[in-house]
């Protein structure tokens, strides 16, 4: 009967070495994901934050524009002769 539990032991053994395995390589997938989603995120920060930076200069400079447009319109309405 030792030899039969001996057998029983490894076999539950190798069950559990066979579990353990399997849980180190979920986790290990789920880590690299993890990674990924994290190298991803921090590449769309660097991205958008660039292109934020952008469309914020042109809208500066459509400001300035309107900015100026609205002086010489000021101005014009201010003197009339100037359209005659």
């Amino acid at each position: 009967m030792a030899k039969a539990g001996g057998i029983t032991n490894a076999v539950n053994v190798g069950i559990a070495v066979q579990a353990d395995w399997e849980n180190r390589e979920f986790i290990s997938h789920i880590s690299l994901n993890i990674h990924r989603l994290f190298d991803f995120l921090v590449q769309f920060e660097a991205t958008t934050k660039s292109k934020l930076s952008a469309l914020n200069e042109k809208l500066d400079t459509l400001e300035r524009r309107l900015e100026l447009l609205e002086v010489q319109v000021s101005t014009a309405s201010a003197n009339p002769s100037v359209f005659k």
